[in-house]
């Protein structure tokens, strides 16, 4: 019970919380300032093969799972109807029965406008809760889902755009109220993405037959408003976030290709600002920073700017993903990545790698991820399953 109940804690900041850092520097942006969001499990990557490269897929071909990276890439997606349904058992280092599920599709219209959407579905396992005498109350198993709507518009034979409406339920506590306060209620909030994505064939002109592709993507994602549970005057941002990326493909020969891709990633939210106390009394005199409890809005803007750091904290909050991935006849995939997140800012650093198979209708991938320097990261080991239907080739 006491492993759950840390758990509980631990992965609602998991973006957020510097568990694995070791450095207690003093000096202004060099000590652990972290943004804290809530609804975090909107930001895990739900698919295997982008989960393979290091989480990167904004700019990375189409995919049932383009909702998630970027929705815009839907309008060149190959087949008419897709699905894919995604499975990773989460934190395992942590805790055994914590499970991350999703379900994600495309439907084409017409030449130049396709329909997605998706549902992801968390469970944070059981949990006991009981009261201030250790008397068991209940138990209780938390979840959060999200529901997810989006279209995609081909504006030109290279460009698209795309947009997604969601809605998130976030469960946590089962309505039991905490000792002395008022019971808590599920949260509920809204948002959306707003997407571009740009793709250009192209063949060399030295290597006469030789052909590959160029493509940007652009998403900001999770634009809404702040979420409560049961107390408005207290409100958390959900993680807002801005990704750009690119990747490029090369087609070595009839059979064989290669794609590399890069993401950058940075949370739309305020970072915290820091409190100067005395050393004798402990009364706070002074504050670095600026002020978090901002509108959403406003908060979105002053993500840019507001680290009490200056510029050179504002550049540890961009998250990396690299990523490789190798083709066979377009039947079998290699791939390969490394997410890096600064040491002040989460700390998450680790390799991933999977392969992929592509049958006639299913397609089959798998991603495993590897924490460097045998840390323990609550993260390592994880694996990701995906299961995908072409149902243009039944």
């Amino acid at each position: 019970m006491f492993n759950k109940k840390l758990f509980f804690y631990v992965f609602l900041s998991l973006i957020a919380l510097n568990i694995f850092a070791q450095d207690n520097s003093n000096r202004i942006g060099q000590e652990l300032n972290a943004i804290t969001t809530g609804v975090p499990f909107l930001m895990i990557a739900p698919d295997a093969r982008a989960g393979a490269m290091g989480d990167a897929g904004v700019a990375t071909s189409p995919d049932p799972n383009s909702i998630h990276w970027n929705p815009a890439k839907y309008a060149f997606i190959n087949e008419d109807f897709a699905l894919n349904v995604s499975y990773i058992p989460w934190l395992r280092n942590l805790v055994s029965d914590i499970n991350f599920a999703n379900i994600s599709g495309s439907k084409r219209v017409n030449e130049n406008q396709v329909f997605g959407f998706s549902l992801m579905y968390f469970s944070l396992g059981d949990i006991a809760f009981t009261d201030g005498f250790g008397e068991r109350i209940r138990d209780f198993n938390p979840n959060e889902f999200s529901l997810d709507a989006a279209y995609a518009l081909k504006f030109s034979k290279d460009i698209s755009g795309g947009v997604a409406l969601r809605y998130v339920h976030s469960n946590l506590t089962g309505g039991i109220a905490p000792q002395g306060q008022s019971p808590s209620s599920p949260g509920n909030v809204v948002s959306g993405d707003v997407s571009v994505y740009y793709t250009k064939d192209f063949e060399f002109e030295k290597q006469e037959g030789k052909k590959g592709n160029l493509a940007i993507g652009l998403n900001i994602s999770n634009l809404g408003t702040k979420i409560s549970y049961g107390d408005e005057s207290y409100q958390e941002f959900i993680p807002a976030n801005i990704r750009l990326g690119a990747a490029f493909k090369f087609d070595i020969d009839e059979y064989n290709s290669i794609t590399a891709t890069v993401d950058v990633n940075k949370l739309l939210v305020p970072t915290n600002w820091i409190f100067i106390k005395d050393s004798i009394s402990g009364e706070v005199i002074d504050t670095l920073g600026v002020d978090p409890d901002v509108s959403v809005p406003v908060g979105v803007f002053q993500s840019f700017m507001d680290a009490p750091g200056g510029f050179e904290e504002e550049l540890h909050e961009i998250m990396y993903s690299f990523g490789l991935e190798y083709w066979y006849n377009k039947t079998f995939a290699v791939r390969m990545g490394y997410f890096y997140e600064h040491l002040t800012k989460g700390n998450r650093k680790y390799f991933t790698t999977g392969v992929g198979i592509k049958l006639n209708v299913f397609a089959i991938d798998f991603a495993y991820l590897i924490t460097p320097d045998g840390r323990q990261n609550p993260l390592a080991n994880t694996l990701r399953f995906t299961l995908g239907f072409n149902f243009n080739n039944l």
